[in-house]
């Protein structure tokens, strides 16, 4: 029989791991985005234009979304595999959400979805994949340890 006490471990475990998962794909994201000269545009959501306010901006959401990730993900990602293609998928569909919906909408420019098989949007598809690989792969790897 299950107790509260391990409901609530397992769901901790889930949400650190995420935590964790998050942070380290978004390291490798970053550094990509770094590399593009992309964070001070991440920076003017929070009114700056620093590329170091835009990696702290960048690392906080990936915080959240790796946090989701174990949350909505978790369950699901009990091996190596299952963490390296439910990651793709959520890469995938932060891709949707980010640069395609939330940010432009942030910016005032409206839905990008015109715009999605240009040179820069594959770009970020391409970051957003792998932050998602990474993120199921270090999840998976935290809460199996």
């Amino acid at each position: 029989m299950t107790t509260v006490a391990q409901v609530q471990d397992r769901m901790n475990q889930k949400l650190i791991g995420g935590v964790v998962g998050g942070l380290a794909g978004g390291v490798v994201f970053g550094v990509m985005m770094a590399m593009m000269g992309m964070l001070p545009m991440i920076a003017s959501l929070v009114g700056s234009n620093s590329a170091v306010v835009g990696f702290l901006v960048h690392m906080v959401i990936s915080a959240v979304i790796g946090t989701s990730f174990g949350v909505l993900f978790g369950s699901r990602s009990t091996n190596f595999g299952q963490g390296a293609i439910w990651g793709l998928l959520y890469g995938a569909i932060w891709w949707v959400l980010g640069p395609l919906v939330i940010m432009p909408l942030m910016m005032g420019m409206g839905l990008q979805f015109g715009a999605a098989l240009s040179g820069p949007m594959l770009m970020s598809l391409m970051g957003h994949l792998i932050f998602g690989l990474v993120t199921g792969l270090v999840f998976t790897w935290f809460v199996r340890r």
